[in-house]
């Protein structure tokens, strides 16, 4: 399902849900990160999505990853929380959605790299490469705090 994202537009729609939702920055041996391009968007992305019933939100982080890319991770910590309400998600079934995101820092544990129907191509990528890949301003904020290597996790 396509979906557009606002940000900081005084011309998006007033969201009408709530989500609260989980990514991870899953870094593998090498230091690499590990990034989807997302199927309704085009744009690179961390791995992560909706909080279920009976989920806990580290729990939410491992499950999306495993999801998304067949791959198996641990949570090793807290990159920050996420609340931005000039962040703003339109659907076509008419949700339109404002994220409450908590983003994680994960290891790899194993599994396999496997396409999910979110994403058309996943990628392991340096962390100075980064800067090179088309990105939602929200998400590279949350990959520059990742980088920083904070002392405390970021709370915004």
């Amino acid at each position: 399902m396509a979906r557009t994202e606002y940000y900081d537009d005084p011309a998006a729609p007033e969201p009408n849900s709530l989500v609260v939702a989980a990514s991870a920055v899953v870094t593998d041996d090498a230091g690499r990160i590990l990034l989807q391009r997302r199927a309704d968007s085009g744009l690179w992305a961390l791995p992560g999505g909706g909080m279920e019933p009976g989920d806990t939100l580290p729990g939410t982080a491992v499950r999306e990853v495993k999801e998304e890319t067949g791959l198996d991770v641990e949570i090793t910590g807290l990159v920050g929380t996420y609340t931005d309400p000039r962040h703003v998600i339109a659907y076509p079934d008419g949700e339109v959605r404002r994220q409450f995101n908590i983003c994680f820092r994960a290891r790899l544990l194993g599994g396999e790299l496997t396409l999910s129907d979110e994403s058309t191509d996943l990628r392991w990528v340096a962390p100075a490469d980064l800067d090179a890949l088309p990105m939602h301003p929200t998400q590279r904020l949350r990959l520059h705090h990742f980088r920083e290597a904070r002392p405390t996790p970021y709370l915004g």
